[in-house]
């Protein structure tokens, strides 16, 4: 099957990045976003621009939606059951779904509603999307990797490799992309986790110290839970992730954990975006 048609539930950094890419090099009709109808009504006057430019990419209610040749879940994780709701009314039997959620376990409630058939297991990595308010802007678009599942059908991989090679979506097809996620998922845990402690940012948990020391054991600790689901994290995988973190486009990107006052005086902390 020939890929023409996508949707993007999720109208947040990545999924406007992405929809961006789709739209300007196979055609704005080629993507849509869809909405569950209640956010449909309190945003479909939202005037949004992408690198300065008007986004004209069509958004639907899921009450009007149709299913779909490929559906692209770009949502936080706190939306899934929203999410799935959504998705129902632009699946259908022969729909390919791929989810770009940060995390191993987007896939499986995935599957449990419309089955592993259709489905990639996949992580989104390397993009600097950032999204306020009405504003959406991104220097470096990064990369989708992706691949099969168990249980995903011959022929889905590259019927959506060839979708994202015509959208100029930056791309790898990997043998072993559970190994992918997991050290992706190790990189995130140790770097929000420990920014998020110790009050940091990107910069102070990467330079060498006592923020650094326990970025790289919270990254041990995810090894050790990797293993358990039989997954095989490596001290090589530790080393790479930890050289990424010192890459000077996260360092330069750095900013401290956003930190309000709760009304009791304790501290809270709102969600930045994983590191990519």
């Amino acid at each position: 099957m020939r890929i023409e048609k996508a949707a993007i539930i999720g109208k947040g950094a990545v999924g406007l990045l992405y929809g961006s890419l789709i739209a300007s090099n196979i055609g704005p009709d080629a993507v849509e976003f869809v909405m569950d109808d209640q956010r449909f009504r309190r945003h479909s006057d939202d005037k949004i621009r992408i690198n300065g430019d008007p986004c004209e990419i069509r958004t639907v209610p899921a009450s009007e939606a149709q299913p779909v040749d490929l559906l692209i879940l770009a949502i936080k994780a706190t939306g899934m059951e929203t999410a799935l709701r959504t998705m129902k009314s632009c699946v259908g039997p022969e729909t390919r779904i791929i989810s770009l959620l940060n995390g191993i376990t987007s896939e499986e409630r995935i599957a449990e509603v419309f089955g592993w058939d259709n489905l990639v297991l996949s992580v989104a990595q390397g993009m600097d999307a950032v999204y306020i308010g009405t504003e959406h802007t991104y220097t470096h678009p990064g990369q989708i990797r992706f691949g099969a599942a168990s249980h995903t059908d011959e022929g889905v991989v590259d019927e959506i490799a060839d979708f994202f090679a015509r959208a100029g979506i930056d791309f790898v097809v990997e043998d072993d992309i559970r190994h992918r996620m997991w050290t992706k998922l190790m990189m995130n845990v140790g770097l929000n986790q420990t920014c998020m402690v110790y009050e940091g940012t990107y910069g102070t948990v990467t330079a060498e110290g006592e923020q650094n020391r326990s970025l790289v054991a919270a990254m041990r600790e995810t090894m050790a839970v990797a293993r358990a689901e039989g997954v095989e994290l490596t001290e090589a995988d530790l080393s790479q992730m930890v050289a990424l973190t010192e890459n000077p486009s996260i360092r330069t990107a750095c900013r401290p954990w956003p930190r309000t006052e709760s009304t009791n005086g304790r501290a809270r902390w709102k969600n930045l975006p994983a590191p990519s």
